[in-house]
């Protein structure tokens, strides 16, 4: 397929289509699809937005922990649809609403195994933001819990690989044209993200339900710091970096080179931007993954800007005929001049390739959010772009990543018994819940 046939019929949404269905309710086909929200303060939101850009899909329930948060959102959505959502505090009464078809999770990445299993069982599909989990076990779970519920479609919020010129990159890497692929290089460079001040604790605000925020995670004071967008850089909700960002470049990577878990990982790095700032995950960090035929590197650094190839973040394949490096903005083919038999085919086609930009007004979150809906209307998980499954390899492998940083080893995976070879690094595959509430279990 050439290059303009591909990005065209990835816009349309016709490139990976099945010419047959099967059709398993009237409302999946014909009527609107009902959907609700929870957690709607940052990229809950956004999924929102994307989702309401179809005329076949209402917002009918919102819920967030935080009324202020309920209140600005009911006021923007006055401005686009003329129905009023019901509005929760708890998202056990949300799932209890049977007019909801499609639920929207976007809360804090420690809620999102329980929120996914519970929304699951009440029989609703989902799209769920990244990174799918906040724990190893997690994740295995929730491919577990998707596999008991097969007619509820999941689509993990990893829209990259809705990207025309994403899947377009993939294509060229798996084509064999840039030779052995022997290293793949990804990274964040956040030059935006500067040192927090120091914030004393205190009560929450009387909007905010607190203990419903905490949920499984430790029961610690309200702090500011903690709260909302910031607490991805505390261990109790969430990753940092290398799970905010990392999901998303490690997505691509792993896709491409259509790799699952990794033979060893090992990490270095620590809080070396800013030593005195109350976040907790490394704000600089390298860890290298190694798997059967090839090496990863992960980077991420806070406070800087200028990443590998010029580009803040991104990913390079290195192969003995040439590097494709590809990050949002576009991806282009270094050719490999030391080495690169030009009597071979593969090197020729190299030398054809243009650097490729992404298409100009085109969002491909909103290529993601159709995505989804195509495979409720259509009832086939097939079409999906990010799976259960496969979205969630990116996850494991970037808390394997966290694991081995913690550890200070290299460590070792045993894909057979999912277990490390180090007992310190194996009993941080599980979560431990807390306040009342438990693990689900699949």
């Amino acid at each position: 397929m050439n290059r303009r046939k591909f990005i065209s019929q990835s816009l349309t949404g016709t490139a990976v289509l099945h010419p047959s269905w099967n059709i398993i309710s009237k409302r999946q086909s014909d009527e609107k699809l009902r959907f609700g929200v929870i957690g709607c303060n940052g990229m809950g939101w956004s999924n929102t937005k994307s989702m309401l850009l179809m005329d076949d899909l209402e917002l009918i329930a919102i819920c967030d922990v935080d009324q202020r948060v309920t209140d600005k959102r009911l006021a923007e959505y006055t401005k686009m649809r003329d129905n009023i959502p019901t509005v929760y505090a708890d998202y056990r009464e949300l799932l209890e609403n049977k007019d909801i078809d499609l639920v929207i999770i976007g809360t804090p990445d420690h809620w999102h195994c329980k929120i996914f299993c519970d929304t699951l069982e009440a029989g609703k599909h989902i799209y769920v933001e990244k990174p799918l989990a906040n724990s190893i076990e997690e994740a295995f779970i929730m491919r577990r819990a998707a596999a008991a519920h097969p007619d509820l479609k999941v689509q993990v919020g990893q829209w990259q690989r809705s990207g025309p010129h994403y899947r377009e990159a993939i294509d060229i890497v798996r084509s064999g044209d840039l030779g052995n692929i022997r290293l793949v290089k990804t990274w964040a460079y956040q030059g935006w993200m500067k040192p927090m001040q120091s914030r004393d604790n205190a009560d929450p605000p009387e909007a905010v339900d607190y203990k419903m925020w905490l949920g499984p995670a430790p029961e610690k004071p309200f702090n500011p710091n903690r709260f909302h967008f910031n607490f991805r850089w505390f261990w109790d909700y969430a990753g940092g970096l290398m799970t905010d960002w990392g999901v998303h470049e490690i997505d691509i990577a792993l896709y491409a080179m259509q790799a699952e878990a990794p033979k060893s990982v090992m990490a270095s790095g620590g809080k070396l931007a800013y030593p005195n700032d109350p976040a907790e995950t490394p704000d600089t960090l390298q860890a290298i993954f190694e798997y059967e035929d090839f090496n990863m590197l992960w980077e991420h650094a806070t406070g800087i800007d200028l990443g590998p190839y010029n580009r803040r973040e991104g990913i390079a394949f290195i192969g003995n005929n040439g590097t494709l490096v590809v990050d949002r903005q576009g991806y282009d083919v270094l050719e490999e001049n030391l080495s690169v038999d030009y009597s071979q085919e593969g090197a020729s086609l190299m030398k054809l390739i243009d650097p490729v930009k992404r298409p100009k007004g085109v969002r491909y979150l909103d290529l993601h959010t159709k995505n989804l809906i195509a495979a409720i209307r259509k009832n086939n998980s097939a079409i999906l772009y990010t799976p259960i499954d496969s979205g969630s390899i990116a996850a494991i492998n970037a808390h394997m990543g966290n694991v081995a940083f913690k550890t200070g080893e290299k460590i070792y995976w045993d894909g057979k018994q999912s277990r490390f070879s180090s007992a310190e690094a194996s009993a941080m595959i599980e979560p431990t819940y807390h306040n009342g509430w438990k693990l689900p279990q699949y």
